[in-house]
């Protein structure tokens, strides 16, 4: 399977509140991998791409759920 539907299979059954926290854990990471990359090249500078997907992933996932719950 790829790595995109394992991601997907695994938050589905996240809540709410555990999608925020997984969001700012993500957002975090970013930051972290973006100051390491600028200080000196990372050995996978797609992992800063990938990551980025997966955040945009759960805040599409997130914004489902608070709609849903509408």
């Amino acid at each position: 399977m790829s790595k995109k539907i394992d991601f997907l299979q695994s938050i589905s059954t996240l809540n709410e509140a555990d999608l925020i926290a997984k969001i700012k854990e993500d957002e975090q990471r970013l930051k972290k991998l973006s100051i390491a990359h600028s200080i000196a090249p990372l050995e996978n500078p797609q992992s800063i791409r990938s990551l980025r997907k997966d955040i945009a992933r759960l805040k599409t996932l997130l914004k489902k759920t608070q709609t849903a719950g509408v």
